[in-house]
């Protein structure tokens, strides 16, 4: 599906987690987070603003710096190595919480980032409902983007 254009249905992004947090880079250990349901990616920009005298009170503006954030919703799959790996990380602090995630657009495109891992919500739920599994992927520096070949 590289380099395909047009108009994709949302499950057909695909999102892996390092269940080796940042200790290596092998692919064997980029694993699926099974049973997401729901993400919403978010930019931050830190923007700075100052009002020089020269352009007559309107303000200019600069963009100094970036964040991109994932929100995720699923359902709690124990037993998945994504899922346990993420809802293990409820105690976790520092570099317990580092890991490396990889965005694969439907395009083909990715985006690969160091990050840190924010669990938010690690069961619950009514009792007739599934445990829930949410939590959010902050990036930790630069993203990498590839384009689709």
């Amino acid at each position: 599906m590289a380099g395909e254009t047009g108009v994709f249905p949302v499950h057909n992004n695909k999102f892996k987690i390092n269940t080796a947090g940042r200790v290596t880079t092998d692919p064997l250990t980029m694993v699926v987070v099974k049973d997401l349901e729901t993400f919403s990616p978010s930019i931050d920009a830190n923007t700075e603003e100052w009002t020089p005298m020269d352009t007559e009170g309107w303000i200019r503006r600069a963009v100094t710096g970036k964040g991109l954030s994932f929100s995720f919703t699923g359902k709690r799959n124990y037993g998945d190595p994504g899922n346990d790996y993420v809802a293990g990380l409820l105690l976790g602090t520092g570099q317990d919480v580092e890991s490396i995630f990889e965005w694969e657009l439907p395009n083909g495109d990715k985006l690969t980032m160091n990050c840190i891992i924010n669990l938010t919500t690690p069961a619950g739920g009514d009792s007739t409902n599934i445990d829930t599994l949410e939590f959010e992927v902050l990036s930790d520096g630069l993203p990498a983007y590839t384009p689709a070949v």
